[in-house]
């Protein structure tokens, strides 16, 4: 900030045949120039979407837990009033390159970033140091709300979003990712049958299960959350469960896999799928905790289970309407189905759920995913 304007050290380009820049902003200086929408104006009057408060906190902790190596990708912003680019040469290779003046008196809007924005004013509460270092700010010049509203579309529509399986591949942060990882490689029914980048299979793939779900089921069998600790101990049950289980489900035998194709496992079996994997997960947290000694032995009783889809069983459980079913409900059935075979009680929830209708149960998922989305 230098007299009565802004001087941001900034680069040049062209985009649709409009100038755009891109600055280095310092955080500290962030919250004081961006401004949010109004949350009380209608939607078509705003440039953004309300602000969703409750993603602040997960996020500035990751900032003030990672100071060190966490990373933020650049705001793209809007600036209504004039301003002056001065490049450091009239031609020639530097005419690009040079510093963007805006007045005090222009006014910024996030077009793309506006939760970075509140994150990073509160993460600067807890830690002040991180105001000198900076943001990439992608600015362009403002148009009216239309073209700043057409932005935020343009952004936020052809986005794609990384899949879970990927995003765990890549997540060394995590320790439950780094068992999820451990397992797919140690595991024999997982070694080498692992989709690793998607979060679904492709009929024609030679894979057998995700990544993902691997990840999701073993956080339930060690009740772990992402940042979770996981202790060598821990850590070694989870390898030790999901080992045996290749001993006392058939399918998962690494013969019977070799000589089947994967196509026709998936398509014939509900435990290759992840819904099955996650009630596993469940069944194996309860029978460690109630058994930690002779667990192996108990997970016997599992070889007298007809793991096919056309068993009745699974209706109403794994399956709804003869398709498997990933909601939370399906899971905690298929989870009770096992957990009896095996002998083990079940929760007050779980006997809840075991009492009501399949109709009931849905009903309460999508209320449940449409409140949570």
């Amino acid at each position: 900030m230098d007299g009565f304007q802004y001087t941001f050290a900034a680069l040049r380009g062209i985009q649709a045949g409009r100038e755009y820049y891109v600055a280095m902003c310092p955080l500290r200086l962030l919250p004081k120039i961006f401004e949010f929408d109004s949350q009380d104006l209608p939607p078509e009057l705003r440039a953004q979407r309300v602000l969703n408060k409750s993603r602040i906190p997960a996020i500035t902790r990751y900032i003030v837990e990672h100071p060190h190596d966490y990373v933020f990708s650049a705001i793209t912003a809007s600036i209504d009033g004039p301003v002056q680019f001065k490049p450091f040469e009239e031609h020639g290779v530097h005419r690009n390159i040079g510093q963007l003046i805006v007045p005090l008196s222009a006014r910024f809007i996030i077009n793309d970033g506006q939760h970075r924005r509140a994150v990073i004013e509160e993460a600067l509460r807890e830690m002040p140091d991180l105001g000198d270092e900076t943001i990439a700010v992608v600015f362009f010049l403002d148009a009216g709300l239309k073209r700043s509203q057409q932005i935020f579309a343009d952004l936020n529509t052809h986005a794609v979003r990384a899949s879970s399986s990927i995003g765990i591949l890549y997540d060394f942060r995590s320790p439950l990712a780094y068992v999820a990882r451990r397992a797919a490689a140690e595991v024999p029914a997982f070694k080498g049958l692992t989709e690793m980048e998607r979060s679904s299979i492709a009929n024609r793939s030679l894979k057998l299960f995700t990544l993902s779900g691997i990840y999701y089921a073993t956080g339930a069998l060690l009740r772990k959350e992402a940042e979770d600790e996981i202790s060598p101990a821990e850590e070694q049950i989870a390898i030790d469960y999901w080992t045996a289980l290749c001993t006392v489900i058939p399918e998962w035998n690494e013969r019977v896999i070799r000589a089947t194709s994967s196509l026709e496992l998936r398509r014939d079996y509900i435990h290759f799928h992840s819904v099955t994997l996650h009630a596993l997960g469940i069944v194996g947290a309860d029978l460690i905790a109630t058994y930690p000694r002779t667990w192996r032995e108990h997970l016997t009783k599992l070889r007298s289970i007809d793991w096919r889809r056309t068993n009745p069983l699974w209706e109403g459980r794994a399956m709804v309407g003869g398709q498997l079913s990933k909601a939370r409900a399906q899971i905690i059935r298929t989870a009770n189905a096992i957990k009896q075979v095996l002998g083990l009680p079940l929760s007050p929830e779980e006997l809840r759920l075991e009492h009501t209708s399949v109709d009931a149960t849905a009903a309460f998922d999508a209320n449940h995913l449409e409140t949570a989305s």
